[in-house]
């Protein structure tokens, strides 16, 4: 235990830490024998990490029906999600998967399985479901008079099949309906788009191509093909690139998905149509040959790229169906272990930011192994719009922001949290996201102005180019053919360094091999030299000013500062991420040097004063503001050039509390990043009233679904900027420097395990503003700790 410097061993007691009424007698004895051996504090404390599951919230319980699918659960793993609840004494799963783009790049749903039963336990009075998020599933249990009912959902984490077991304590006969909206073509009008890549800018007739459903013997077969053309190529056209069509990755082209609904002593039925809410659906009905006491449905899916179905069926027969679910049952649990942070407080607002915290992570998790990367704009676990909003009655397919468009912005506050999380494998798609779409970004620079790097666009399309709509399709004639024609886009190239720097991060914290990434960062900084270079010299005859710097003009700070001339944010990315390149062992001398000459042409940050205060400044120069973000406080993060223990930290303060436009952008709302940069300057009550506003419950059933705010629901990036504002008020990091609460409340107990860099993992125990209990692993890394509970706080 490391107290400033000092070790020390405090009396241990059960009290607040253990139940014994869950010990057994063997394990408690054990716990006895250990305090003679209380001045190993690794050992103690590595025991009572046995303990840490016992401390979650494992579940999460509900004793009536819900009213329709906005108040439904999340269930699932792998890469699958399911949106489950009970309406009017039916069960409803939406069934969703990573990666299932279809040709105007919505990211369709997988359809929609509903149960009935006769007779029917769950038209009773007597109900529960409650999802077990310690094992990630959810049981429903009914009764009706002398009938009762019990159904468990899950999902296989390492195949994605779907299974629901049903059992009572009376024959009954069990219907496993399949339902579709998609069982036609429909045209999308009007905002109905936005949840494609047409957005407000559809160019003729958008239509969503009906998909192929049919029973296949006593089962429903389900799947979606894309059409030959695709956004895809409508997209090449508008941008000038079909002379480079043939060399340009394309995700949409021969894209299949789907799946097969069957049951255990099931038969097919027939089929209705019907409506819910305000979506027409046509149903595929299978029906237990018999009443029974139990019946088992499984759901099975497959994605392949392919033009041919035969091949496509092929892989979903491949798809073992093998009801084992203790190999999901041990990843959910070792990814609880792995990490938590449990309040225990008089403050319920803190008690709630902990459980959804834990909520929010649980959602992360069901798309560990996707292809593609957790989208921002409701995940997995999107339900049919007008519950959002209720003049958007459009099908549950619909997202606002688009499916297969990913805004960058928006989608790192997804994923910095789970570097402190230590959830790298849940990284990789994100990571591999950018690396499939290198090409592509290539060719568009070249193609547009002739040099050399990667532009990755904000708004970018899963092809790597930008959004045709932020494209723009009515451009002036001549305009600069690599730009947006987009007043909150035009000039935002940065968003790309933060993954970079993530991907610098996993190699710090996990000691990832990232040689195959280095030469996507490497482009994505060769475009910043070569074109602000190309530019300078559109302008006259000098590429550099004269104290030898790029001249980052026009440039963005974020969405907000427009036309900026030097801005804060891209020149504390540029730095940050330059200096991580420049110290990677995997480069030659050469490179080095090369990357070295980089870093000194980036110009310095420029500070502006309030009132007498100094504060840094978004840009040495901008035109207009056209958002609400704060780049300004960028360089405290993500960039971690300002902050707690590093100098001029009172600028960074007095940036947070007398910059106007920070004070007037201030909020807790969706992709809102004030607690965090709270949590990094070391505010504690700012940190905390910011952080417990962002994590309280969501006003919906599901504690967890916040949103829409700026984007939709759930709202992912509000969840992410919660986590990020939590770990960082609990622990930061500099260099080799663990601060432990640098923006922490006295009154919040917490018992927490987080990662930090260099495989370091710390366990510890806060109790009344005392840290009882610490294990530091490697124990080398002991002597890091700086426990700022004990140094005091900056406010």
């Amino acid at each position: 235990m490391i107290l400033t410097g000092k070790i020390s061993y405090p009396k241990l007691t059960l009290a607040g830490n253990l139940n014994p009424h869950r010990v057994s007698a063997k394990i408690l004895w054990l716990f006895l024998s250990m305090r003679k051996v209380a001045r190993h504090g690794t050992l103690v404390v590595g025991f009572l990490s046995l303990f840490s599951s016992s401390q979650a919230q494992e579940s999460l319980v509900w004793t009536s029906q819900s009213k329709n699918s906005a108040e439904s659960m999340p269930v699932g793993g792998g890469d699958v999600g399911l949106n489950l609840w009970v309406e009017k004494g039916e069960v409803y799963l939406y069934l969703a998967r990573s990666g299932t783009f279809d040709e105007n790049n919505t990211l369709l749903k997988l359809g929609r399985v509903k149960l009935k039963f006769s007779p029917n336990p769950f038209e009773g009075k007597n109900f529960k479901q409650e999802l077990i998020v310690k094992d990630g599933y959810a049981t429903i249990s009914a009764t009706n008079g002398n009938l009762n009912g019990q159904i468990k959902v899950w999902v296989d984490v390492f195949k994605p099949v779907i299974y629901v077991d049903v059992k009572s304590n009376r024959p009954v006969i069990t219907e496993a309906i399949y339902e579709s909206w998609r069982f036609e073509d429909k045209v999308t009008k009007g905002k109905e788009n936005n949840q494609n890549s047409y957005k407000w800018a559809p160019q003729g007739v958008v239509k969503t191509s009906k998909d192929e459903i049919a029973f296949d013997s006593d089962a429903v077969q389900f799947y979606h093909q894309n059409k030959s053309e695709t956004v895809f190529d409508v997209a090449v056209k508008q941008q000038g690139l079909e002379n480079r069509k043939s060399e340009l990755y394309n995700p949409l082209k021969d894209l299949i998905f789907g799946g097969l609904m069957q049951g255990e002593n099931m038969i097919a039925a027939g089929n209705y149509a019907g409506k819910y809410l305000s979506t027409p659906f046509k149903a595929w009905v299978l029906r237990s040959r018999k009443p029974s006491k139990s019946a088992h449905i499984t759901v099975k899916l497959s994605t392949s790229k392919t033009t041919s179905i035969q091949e496509w069926a092929q892989s979903l027969n491949a798809v073992a169906v093998k009801a084992d679910q203790k190999p999901s049952i041990k990843w959910w649990n070792n990814y609880w272990s792995k990490s938590f942070i449990y309040i225990t407080s008089k403050d319920s607002a803190a008690n709630q930011s902990s459980k959804n915290y834990y909520l929010f992570r649980y959602m992360l998790g069901c798309n560990a192994f996707g292809k593609y990367p957790t989208k921002f704009n409701g995940g997995l676990f999107t339900f049919d719009p007008e519950l959002t909003d209720s003049t958007l009655k459009y099908t549950p397919d619909f997202r606002n922001w688009g499916g297969g468009t990913h805004t960058a912005q928006n989608q790192r506050l997804v994923y910095w949290p789970m570097l402190k999380s230590g959830d790298f494998e849940l990284m990789k798609p994100q990571f591999d996201f950018y690396l499939n779409l290198l090409k592509n970004a290539e060719i568009r620079t070249e193609e547009a102005w002739g040099h050399k790097g990667a532009s990755f666009t904000e708004q970018l399309e899963n092809f790597g180019l930008p959004n045709p709509a932020e494209y723009g399709w009515k451009r002036p004639v001549g305009f600069d053919k690599g730009m947006e024609y987009n007043a909150w886009l035009e000039y935002q190239w940065d968003t790309v360094l933060e993954f970079c720097m993530m991907i610098f991060e996993t190699e710090r914290y996990d000691d990832a091999n990232i040689e195959r990434y280095l030469p996507m960062i490497e482009s994505a900084l060769t475009f910043f030299k070569e074109h602000y270079t190309y530019l300078a010299k559109e302008r006259g005859a000098k590429a550099l000013n004269a104290d030898g710097h790029l001249v980052l003009y026009p440039g963005s700070g974020a969405e907000t500062y427009k036309m900026a001339y030097n801005s804060t944010s891209t020149i504390a990315a540029l730095k940050t991420v330059l200096d991580r390149l420049v110290a990677h062992p995997g480069l030659s001398a050469k490179q080095q040097a090369d990357w070295g000459e980089m870093l000194k042409t980036i110009p310095p940050i420029s500070f502006r004063t309030f009132n007498g205060h100094a504060t840094i400044a978004p840009a040495k120069l901008f035109e207009r503001i056209n958002n609400t973000e704060t780049p300004q406080l960028y360089p405290v993060y993500p960039w971690g050039i300002f902050g707690i223990g590093k100098p001029d930290l009172e600028t960074a303060i007095n940036t947070f509390r007398y910059d106007t436009d920070a004070l007037k952008f201030r909020s807790y709302i969706g992709w809102k990043q004030d607690n965090i940069f709270a949590a990094r300057l070391g505010l504690t009550e700012e940190a905390a009233k910011l952080t417990t506003a962002k994590l309280k419950d969501s006003g919906r059933r599901f504690p967890a679904f916040w949103g829409p705010g700026f984007d939709w629901a759930p709202d992912h990036n509000w969840g992410g900027s919660g986590m990020i504002g939590l770990q960082e008020m609990l622990m930061q990091t500099d260099g080799k420097k663990i601060y432990l609460f640098p923006a922490w409340p006295k009154d919040w107990d917490v018992h927490f395990k987080l990662f930090a860099p260099y495989k370091t993992m710390i366990e510890g125990t806060l109790k009344n503003g005392k840290l009882v209990y610490l294990n530091v692993l490697p124990l080398s890394r002991r002597a890091d700790i700086i426990n700022k509970m004990i140094e005091g706080k900056n406010d």
